[in-house]
């Protein structure tokens, strides 16, 4: 049997070896069935380590399309540099939606390059403050707001800006004056001019020296959440709380030290989930067939039980997983995913899907660049599902043809109903034919014109 990895060995284009997975496919397979009803998708697997590739070509006979919310989410996340070395940047990772924190910090660390000597602590932000970190220390800014109408009164200092999170060894014995060289480390990207070294004094830092050079006004927060002077007493050990490995320190960004740096990099952040405003009748619209099945066809990575084993590294791996539409067939059929299984519960999506009656085209969802037919479908069929998981009924919807007129047959009882009637959130698996331009000796080639489907309950 050919070995399907080997196939792109040669530089051969994917239409041609697709062709020969579909000829060596329905030579084993020679049905009515498989001409009329199969069609061919592609699917690709991306190792996340290695980046190794493996394309397959292959058969379907349903397409199986998700109603429930994407298994990922894209998560923007602004990296910042502890040791002063670069601007904060961020960065748009794809990441599992019941995933853990360390598939972010995979994601992220291929995304900004992160050395093996280098080390990603993630914190979450809100209102200008650490809502959650799961790291160590933490740098907060705040600046002093002005009373409305009198420039000369104070409101007190106010967080500002966006806190950052820098590790410090609990191991390790730390002065006043050490977290001062930290900080003026962190803000260093910022300052609008690089000072050549950081050998001014508290008593230097007059109205003309620029900030990255002066003592910083920092406030240290102690077990008792009473702030220390930490612009005094260089050399004074700083003691950490038994109870917490973390330490927190203010920032107090005075108008003369905001002059000295460019703070518009901490100012905001990007939304982490970017949802946007959805009017009132885009929440009531229902998903279409179109949104599920660019929901099947999306990448994703696979679920931790379905670990890919990767030939180049050896090892199982969470790969990444893209299908595409190849061939399609005459007939096509798709089942709508309405039960959802998880290891602690089992339920039925009730959701309305809006499926298309007429004209389903889907000729750009097709990556076959040989394909130069038209793919439009029309419903003739469907299947319904009434009920739960521990029992349900089953119904059917049929278009007979010749008559042009749609029928519900529920088990002995066969009535005639409307078109409109056919769309419900019942709809389980539908049934398309493609839409016949072509003929052969004059007689329209396509499914038969009459159909009929076996219900039961």
């Amino acid at each position: 049997m050919t070995n399907r990895n080997s196939l792109h060995f040669y530089g051969r284009s994917d239409e041609e070896i697709a062709d020969e997975y579909w000829a060596n496919h329905i030579a084993r397979n020679d049905s009515i069935i498989v001409d009329v009803c199969q069609g061919q998708y592609k699917s690709t697997l991306m190792c996340p380590v290695c980046n190794k590739v493996s394309v397959t070509f292959d058969p379907f006979m349903y397409l199986s399309l998700p109603l429930q919310p994407a298994t990922t989410r894209s998560m923007t996340v602004t990296i910042f540099t502890c040791d002063g070395s670069a601007l904060p940047a961020a960065h748009t990772v794809t990441v599992p939606k019941q995933g853990r924190c360390r598939d972010l910090i995979q994601a992220l660390s291929s995304a900004c390059s992160l050395q093996t000597s280098e080390k990603l602590l993630l914190a979450e932000i809100r209102g200008h403050l650490i809502y959650r970190f799961l790291e160590d220390p933490l740098l907060i800014h705040r600046r002093e707001e002005q009373s409305t109408g009198n420039s000369q009164s104070s409101l007190g200092w106010k967080p500002y800006g966006t806190p950052l999170v820098s590790p410090i060894s609990s191991d390790d014995t730390f002065t006043r004056g050490d977290i001062q060289q930290m900080v003026r480390t962190m803000l260093l990207p910022l300052l609008r001019t690089k000072p050549d070294s950081w050998t001014a004094t508290p008593d230097q830092c007059n109205e003309g020296e620029d900030g990255g050079s002066c003592i910083l006004p920092l406030q240290l927060v102690d077990e008792n959440n009473a702030c220390i002077d930490v612009t005094v007493g260089d050399e004074k050990v700083v003691k950490l709380s038994s109870s917490s490995m973390t330490i927190l320190v203010f920032v107090d960004w005075s108008q003369k030290l905001l002059a000295s740096y460019d703070t518009s990099h901490i100012e905001t952040l990007p939304e982490v989930c970017k949802y946007g405003y959805v009017n009132k009748r885009a929440r009531n619209e229902p998903p279409s067939l179109y949104t599920c099945l660019e929901a099947f066809l999306r990448e994703e990575p696979l679920v931790p039980e379905d670990m890919w084993y990767c030939p180049q590294c050896k090892e199982r791996r969470q790969a990444s997983k893209k299908l595409d539409l190849w061939r399609l067939p005459e007939v096509l059929v798709i089942h709508l995913k309405r039960f959802s299984y998880s290891r602690s519960m089992k339920h039925k999506l009730d959701t309305f899907v809006n499926f298309p009656i007429h004209d389903f085209e889907l000729t750009n969802y097709v990556s076959n660049k040989d394909n130069i037919r038209q793919q439009i479908y029309q419903l003739y069929a469907l299947i319904n599902h009434y009920g739960g998981m521990g029992s349900g009924h089953y119904s059917a919807h049929i278009k007979l043809l010749d008559e042009n007129r749609w029928y519900n047959f529920d088990d002995n009882h066969i009535s005639p109903i409307n078109e409109e009637e056919v769309k419900s959130a019942a709809a389980y698996v539908l049934f398309y034919r493609r839409i016949v331009n072509e003929t052969s000796n004059g007689v329209a080639v396509g499914p038969p014109k009459t159909a009929s489907v076996r219900s039961s309950s």
